[in-house]
């Protein structure tokens, strides 16, 4: 029965990963292709990321509270549609941070929405790593596509706001038609999570020492998603970043399509350590070996950083949040794994970059990386006492 339910939410993770194709890659891009320098690029995108810590909390709590995730899925599929062309038109830092901080909030709640009711309706059973690699697949697809197509280059703020706004539409379309049945906070189906009666306290060493480790390593991680693209314009000189990010992407395919197995074997907190020792690595490479053939070698550890990391992330949090306050775990988990650490990186990267260069901000990053596998190890030393 869990086969069937994954397979109807597979559209939407396809959909909703166009929009994602054209924003990692081109987000920073198409900000510094505005006129803004390399510190208030790092400003506004730490705006957007400050977004994309409320958005996901207020949206998983309307979906928690009400026990339907249809209103608020349509919300946020709805406002990135809408704030793209006046974000390319209306240049003044004043309204691009707004409007940064509407796009995040539909972008990134519609991300955690998503997830949230997809765990709830496939249970712990279910293989979330399956499904998602099909938002991995089409991540691949689109970024291949904006590299090489003839036409609307992303070379330009407006050609990449363009690409913005037909992906956003995308993406909302099969989010939309999903069956009410299955926007719901109760699964369609018993997946068993009604026998799991452990509760894990929040304030327990696994909790704490859990989220440390995915905070930490997403700051490192941010480092990629907004400076990386710009490293590759001004400091190696090479026109490859949509084809970068596929590489990356296709890295994660089959460790994401194995992450359930992974999980069972090994355990969340494990991969997540692994994940950070990959992070680390990652970031050493791109400060200390930036020649071509070493960046596709540190892309391709996105296997780790992101493969690994992401599943592993997911369930650790479904094992902490009941399905009734999935939302709002979902949400808590894109604030402390990527709203609050990737604004923390973003502003605190621009300076970096501004003072000392793209080198020496993923040397510092790697630094990060490794205080969070250092937390692992040091828990695991706690547990033996």
């Amino acid at each position: 029965m869990n086969i069937s339910i994954e397979k109807r939410f597979i559209p939407s993770f396809i959909s909703t990963s166009t929009v994602t194709a054209v924003i990692a890659p081109y987000l920073s891009i198409m900000v510094r292709g505005l006129g803004y320098s390399p510190l208030w690029v790092g400003i506004l995108l730490g705006v957007y990321e400050g977004a994309a810590i409320a958005g996901p909390m207020l949206a998983g709590y309307w979906a928690d509270k009400t026990g339907n995730y249809r209103p608020a899925l349509v919300v946020s599929c709805v406002i990135p549609a809408l704030i793209v062309l006046p974000l390319i038109r209306w240049v003044h830092p004043a309204v691009s941070a707004a409007l940064l901080a509407l796009l995040a909030f539909g972008v990134r709640s519609t991300i955690s929405l998503l997830d949230a009711v997809t765990t709830i309706q496939i249970g712990r059973t279910g293989n979330y790593g399956r499904i998602r690699v099909w938002g991995s697949i089409s991540f691949i697809c689109v970024t291949l596509c904006l590299q090489w197509n003839p036409f609307l280059k992303p070379h330009s703020a407006g050609n990449i706001g363009v690409w913005l706004m037909i992906t956003a539409v995308i993406s909302a379309v099969p989010v939309l038609l999903l069956p009410g049945a299955f926007l719901r906070s109760s699964p369609k189906h018993d997946t068993g999570e009604a026998v799991e009666a452990k509760t894990i306290p929040i304030l327990s060493v696994y909790v704490l020492g859990g989220f440390s480790m995915i905070f930490l390593s997403r700051i490192s991680m941010t480092a990629i998603y907004t400076y990386f693209p710009l490293y590759m314009i001004e400091t190696v000189h090479w026109d490859a970043v949509g084809v970068m990010f596929a590489v990356a992407t296709a890295s994660e395919v089959p460790l994401m399509f194995l992450s359930v197995a992974l999980i069972r074997r090994f355990g969340s907190l494990p991969l997540l350590a692994v994940s950070a020792v990959g992070i680390c690595v990652r970031m050493l490479i791109l400060a200390f070996l930036p020649f071509k053939p070493c960046i596709v070698i540190s892309m391709m550890l996105h296997s780790l950083c992101f493969g690994v990391y992401h599943p592993a992330a997911v369930d650790f949090i479904a094992g902490i949040f009941p399905a009734q306050k999935r939302g709002t775990g979902m949400a808590v988990y894109l604030i402390v794994g990527s709203g609050l650490p990737a604004l923390i990186s973003n502003v605190l990267g621009g300076a970096v970059v501004e003072a000392a260069g793209y080198r020496s901000l993923f040397a510092l990053y790697a630094a990060v990386a490794g205080a969070a596998a250092l937390i692992y190890r040091g828990m695991r030393r706690y547990n033996k006492r």
